[in-house]
């Protein structure tokens, strides 16, 4: 249904801008230095999702509406911006316990993970923005289903972004293993993650929708 050209084309488009570090890099770096390893991967398995719900928008044609309407971006802007800003806040408030996340008993907590990742995916409007307007180019209108077309493409880039993101996840929770050896420079470690969420969150907050 369609090309293998086209996929490969849209693969290296996805490459490209993806491994560029953005706020959603960020934001699994923060929670790395802040959280391990662990948190950061289930991060971004949950923001994948949240993410891909909205390729399945687009490709029903609702990313389409919220694209032309500068209120709906605006408001999922805002609402994501400021989901951010919670968790930074709330970050930096408990660094001084982080050692407790070193525990065996706090793998009850992986749900919240997934969870706040998806939160952050779904109320991004930069992924919308980038499939309406990046995936067009790379349908074969022709061949039909193009609702289908749309899902597979986004799967290869939600992959793509798994991967790369997965990858920045696992170096910063590698680096915080010898923050993790003293408590204050876990501590600092904490209060520096939970500020790079925040300053993500402010800067989402700040810039236009299609920036």
């Amino acid at each position: 249904m369609i090309p293998v050209g086209h996929l490969a084309a849209f693969a290296l488009t996805a490459v490209v801008i993806v491994v560029i570090p953005g706020p959603s890099v960020m934001f699994v770096v923060g929670r790395a230095l802040a959280h391990g390893r662990r948190a950061a991967v289930l991060t971004v398995v949950g923001n994948t999702l949240g993410e891909y719900v909205q390729v399945v928008a687009v490709a029903f044609g609702v990313g389409a509406v919220a694209e032309r309407s500068v209120a709906v971006l605006t408001v999922l802007k805002l609402l994501g911006a400021g989901y951010l800003i919670y968790l930074g806040v709330k970050t930096v408030r408990d660094r001084r316990s982080l050692l407790t996340v070193l525990r065996p008993k706090d793998h009850l907590s992986h749900r919240r993970y997934l969870a706040q990742g998806f939160v952050v995916g779904l109320t991004n409007p930069k992924t919308i923005v980038f499939l309406v307007a990046v995936l067009p180019p790379f349908l074969v209108r022709t061949s039909g289903n193009v609702p289908v077309q749309i899902l597979v493409l986004g799967l290869v880039f939600s992959a793509i972004a798994l991967v790369c993101d997965s990858t920045w996840g696992l170096f910063a929770g590698a680096a915080r293993t010898w923050f993790a050896r003293s408590p204050r420079r876990l501590e600092l470690i904490g209060g520096i993650g939970g500020l790079a969420i925040i300053a993500v969150g402010a800067r989402l907050a700040l810039t236009g929708t299609k920036d």
